[in-house]
């Protein structure tokens, strides 16, 4: 006689042999079982459902292990649009220090006629001395020995600290300890915009002319000759200012600086 539990036990396994994917072998084993007491059959058609529950079983641990892969998946997406977020926040903060260094008072309107080198060197030459002892009373940092770590702790100061100060004492000391630098006509710049931020615009007009003068192949020569021009027409020295933006013009007609320079000429 077959017991209820054999009963519930030979209905479920029909049931799970119907759903599963297999179905069709499930179905073909259990036709299979057609001589014997109905004792043997039950015992193949558990052999069947244990059989049909194990690969059940290792279905749902793939798709666990499926579904714990792609969380990991997930959390590393995660952790990547964040880091992605920070260095575009970064250079964001960067970009907008840098605009407001390089703003400043446009000045008066001018004109006139002379040499960009003969600007430069007319901003007073003595800049770097006055530079110097403006800044004597905040001590230089210490420096490492090594002038791209240096630099960078230099620059950290405008960009991270804003300690503007400090950090001319921090380039002025980089600039003489690292002449053969290639950051050279960048720390040069720099000195040249914080001066300028500061209204010292004979320091500002030294480290410009510098960069011009020692590294006119620089990315940094037509906008730092520019800024020249700009210091001398604020200082109503029209004709070195006229001068300086004609240089522009000549040396680096298809910089942005040249475009800049022209429509400065164009208001004299």
């Amino acid at each position: 006689m077959m017991s209820n539990f054999r009963l519930h036990l030979l209905s479920l396994s029909l049931l799970v042999g119907v759903a599963a994917p297999w179905a069709a072998n499930a179905q073909a084993s259990i036709s299979s079982v057609g001589s014997g007491s109905v004792e043997d059959r039950v015992t193949t058609l558990e052999r069947i459902s244990n059989a049909q529950a194990q690969l059940l079983q290792q279905l749902q641990q793939q798709m666990s292990d499926n579904q714990s892969d792609i969380d990991s998946l997930r959390g590393q997406i995660q952790q990547n649009t964040y880091q992605l977020n920070q260095v575009i926040e970064r250079q964001k903060q960067i970009y907008q220090q840098i605009d407001s260094l390089s703003s400043g008072n446009n000045g008066a309107q001018a004109s006139g006629g002379g040499d960009a080198a003969a600007a430069a060197g007319g901003a007073d030459a003595g800049a770097a001395t006055a530079g110097s002892s403006d800044s004597a009373a905040t001590a230089a940092p210490t420096q490492s020995g090594d002038a791209n770590s240096d630099y960078n702790a230099a620059v950290a100061l405008i960009l991270e600290k804003k300690q503007y100060d400090q950090a001319i004492t921090a380039l002025q000391a980089w600039v003489k300890r690292y002449p053969d630098s290639t950051y050279q006509p960048n720390a040069n710049y720099w000195l040249g915009q914080l001066f300028y931020n500061k209204g010292k615009k004979d320091d500002a007009a030294y480290y410009f002319a510098t960069v011009v003068k020692n590294y006119p192949k620089s990315p940094k020569a037509a906008e730092a000759l520019f800024k020249v021009g700009v210091i001398m027409q604020e200082k109503n020295d029209t004709a070195k200012a006229k001068a300086v933006y004609q240089q522009v013009i000549k040396q680096f007609p298809n910089s942005e600086s040249a475009k800049l320079a022209q429509k400065r000429l164009a208001g004299l």
